[in-house]
């Protein structure tokens, strides 16, 4: 844990900086949030995980703190952190729910989210309350656009 902290401030301290590729994957069956968290439904099921221009631009994640199964999470509440060489950020949950199943692979090998964010990277499933959540989420074409604005303001 000591070691954790100390690598974040040490980048921080250096302002490591990263080239930025200028682009990033989005996937057309996805629904996005305003925090970059992606969410793929299956039935009454949610796959919640951080979006590839959301891994990009945190850089290679060291750490991921995942909730334990049978958690509740709320849409826009924060369920677990991603820890990378350049900062720490809270990941929120796109909808309500309960946690049915965590992606373990992550506690040995946390650089699955920059792999693959939107496969093998994924975080958490989540048993759905409310499928209308969906609605305010992004689809790809939003989010798309969404990430352009956001980066033009930087």
């Amino acid at each position: 844990m000591a070691s954790r902290l100390w690598a974040s401030r040490a980048a921080s301290y250096l302002r490591i900086s990263v080239f930025n590729r200028g682009f990033a994957s989005v996937v057309k069956d996805l629904k996005y949030a305003d925090s970059h968290e992606w969410v793929k439904v299956e039935g009454k099921s949610a796959v919640v995980g951080i979006t590839d221009h959301a891994q990009d631009h945190l850089g290679d994640v060291v750490y991921v703190e995942l909730p334990e199964v049978g958690a509740s999470v709320t849409q826009g509440g924060s369920f677990g952190a991603v820890e990378s060489v350049k900062a720490t950020s809270d990941i929120n949950s796109p909808v309500s729910g309960k946690v049915v199943e965590v992606n373990e692979e992550l506690s040995n090998s946390p650089g699955l989210v920059n792999a693959s964010p939107y496969e093998n990277g994924w975080i958490i499933k989540v048993e759905m309350e409310n499928a209308d959540e969906l609605n305010s989420l992004m689809d790809s074409d939003q989010y798309s656009k969404f990430c352009e604005e956001e980066d033009a303001k930087h």
